[in-house]
């Protein structure tokens, strides 16, 4: 494999002081998606490509002769799910994406039943699974972790790819990734994703599924977004300063039922109290006001979709959950068909399906 400029000229002390779009191209190789680590990585023709290849497996997948097409794609290849933060939705995702491509997997969820209970270190830990596995599908409450073990693996001899599925409270780019899948199917007969309002609420300061979502929209035309929190939750300045480079527009605000009106599509999310500071510290906070119950449908415009990324709480009333317009339980099978159509993007066989006439 050929070097990345990381690889060539850069310490893992510089590549991480450098801005995330100038580290996502130091982590292609062969000028390609090789890591998929940060949502910078994706611009339109990439997030459309995806798009498309998730609804083609979709497709195939609903007939035998379809699965057993897919089974045969990636059979010669392992994937090691490396998941120590608590995960259900993504883990299973994956997993089910994997043995969709038939890909075999193993799997860590607990550090406290590898060898790091004995004190070796990830970097290590990481190499090892490297010489099992021919991907590395990592889910970490430490951030920058899976960039800097991409970087770790990009100077061995076996530089197989990471795949960042949750980093502390950085990014989580294969749920934006979903995320995006689920407006583009939802929009597909209004124009697509492009000049649409999106307004996020909730904790928009420790969410990195926010994070990621609000990078990748700016790569269609027109977004709005709008965010909704409390003060203390707002978004980040980083974020702000990411849109305002993109020219995008936003606004900021603590009046849900006003700007709720406005928006295509209201991604909820749930308070990230494993990120407190204190014990107790996010229950403090009054947060009734940032729940959508069922009088909101009556505000809601009649083509908006409802998300969420899961697991919720009392942001989103479950008699909620029968309206067309609720769309988050969707959100979890598009996970599945995103991942797929990633991992076949990374290892070459988006041709194969995309020739298949079978189903």
């Amino acid at each position: 494999m050929s070097k990345t400029g990381a690889e060539e000229s850069l310490t893992w002390e510089e590549l991480r002081e450098m801005g995330p779009r100038e580290r996502a191209r130091e982590f292609e190789v062969y000028g390609r998606l090789f890591h998929v680590l940060l949502a910078q990585q994706f611009d339109r023709a990439l997030l459309d490509e995806l798009g498309v290849q998730a609804t083609r497996i979709r497709h195939i997948a609903k007939s035998k002769a379809g699965m057993d097409f897919l089974r045969s794609q990636l059979s010669h290849k392992t994937a090691m799910l490396y998941f120590t933060q608590p995960s259900s939705r993504t883990f299973l995702s994956f997993h089910s994406a994997c043995q969709m491509l038939g890909m075999k997997t193993v799997e860590v969820r607990d550090t406290a039943t590898s060898s790091e209970i004995k004190g070796e270190t990830q970097e290590d830990s990481i190499r090892t699974f490297s010489s099992f596995a021919d991907v590395v599908i990592m889910r970490t409450a430490v951030g920058g972790l899976a960039e800097k073990m991409a970087w770790m693996l990009s100077h061995t001899e076996r530089p197989i790819p990471i795949i960042n599925a949750g980093s502390g409270k950085d990014q989580h780019p294969t749920q934006a990734l979903l995320d995006v899948y689920t407006l583009q199917r939802s929009f597909e007969k209004r124009g697509g994703i492009d000049n649409k309002t999106v307004l996020f609420v909730g904790d928009l300061a420790r969410g990195r599924t926010v994070r990621s979502l609000a990078q990748l929209l700016t790569n269609y035309r027109g977004v709005r977004q709008l965010f909704v929190a409390p003060p203390q939750l707002q978004i980040g300045a980083d974020i702000l300063e990411l849109l305002d480079a993109a020219g995008v527009q936003y606004e900021l605000g603590d009046d849900f039922e006003a700007m709720l009106p406005r928006a295509d599509a209201i991604y909820m999310t749930r308070i990230q109290d494993e990120w407190d500071q204190q014990a107790g510290e996010s229950r403090q906070l009054d947060l009734a006001r940032y729940n959508f119950g069922v009088r909101h449908l009556k505000l809601m415009l009649p083509h908006a979709v409802l998300m969420h990324p899961l697991p919720r709480r009392q942001e989103i009333a479950t008699e909620v959950d029968g309206d067309s317009r609720a769309v988050y339980w969707r959100q979890v099978r598009n996970g599945m068909w995103v991942r797929a159509a990633l991992l076949a993007r990374i290892f070459n066989c988006c041709g194969p399906i995309r020739e298949f006439h079978g189903a």
